[in-house]
């Protein structure tokens, strides 16, 4: 997807995909800290001058590298199997995606809802923009089962935040020694699962979703 944030002629997208593929792997494996121009030059076997004239610095990259991630996503989402009668479970296949994409890309899950850099704040115009990209396609899901005249967008809002945390939490508990003695082993993928499912099920019951 061509970004929003800056305009980029077609025959440079994958000269761009390049530099920002080169941008993740310095994040993952390297950190915060790398996530330099210098160091994702670097990377992507480039000039320091080439990424400035690309991006107009770090912030352009940041900005770009953050669009990307939530693009990412979205194409993670849309990879759900086709709508079936079952709105609710539709609903939860989708949040399970997104679970699922946080898992497996905790560092672009960390820059896209984190200060994981810092000194970055992504445009609000661009912010908006993203985050939207995603969130319309729970609203969407929400509408099937809601009641009419349901707040779409505040029940997407609820429901969003509720996954959100309950991933960040996990996430959290994934990174750190494992907690003696409480209720739910962080290395049991099952059990975390389930827990997750219990979640987003009980937010759609106490919103009134139902088929």
């Amino acid at each position: 997807m061509a970004t929003r944030h800056l305009s980029v002629p077609p025959a440079e997208q994958s000269t761009r995909t390049r530099f920002l593929d080169a941008a993740l792997a310095v994040l993952v494996h390297r950190g915060v800290a790398g996530l330099t121009v210098r160091g994702v030059a670097e990377a992507a076997g480039a000039s320091t001058i080439t990424v400035y004239t690309r991006f107009g610095g770090r912030t352009g990259l940041l900005d770009a590298l953050y669009e990307r991630a939530f693009d990412q996503m979205r194409e993670h989402l849309l990879d759900v199997p086709p709508e079936t009668e079952d709105g609710l479970a539709d609903l939860l296949e989708v949040a399970l995606a997104y679970r699922g994409f946080a898992l497996q890309n905790p560092a672009r899950y960390a820059l896209m809802y984190e200060r994981s850099v810092h000194d970055f704040d992504p445009d609000p115009e661009l912010r908006r923009a993203v985050v939207s990209t995603s969130f319309v396609m729970f609203v969407d899901k929400i509408r099937r089962v809601a009641e009419p005249g349901a707040n779409l967008q505040q029940f997407g809002y609820l429901l969003w935040t509720s996954m959100h945390g309950l991933v960040s939490v996990e996430l959290t508990m994934r990174s750190q020694s494992r907690l003696n003695g409480w209720f739910i082993d962080s290395t049991d993928e099952e059990a975390n699962e389930d827990v997750f499912r219990a979640g987003v099920r009980a937010t759609c019951a106490g919103l009134g979703l139902r088929n």
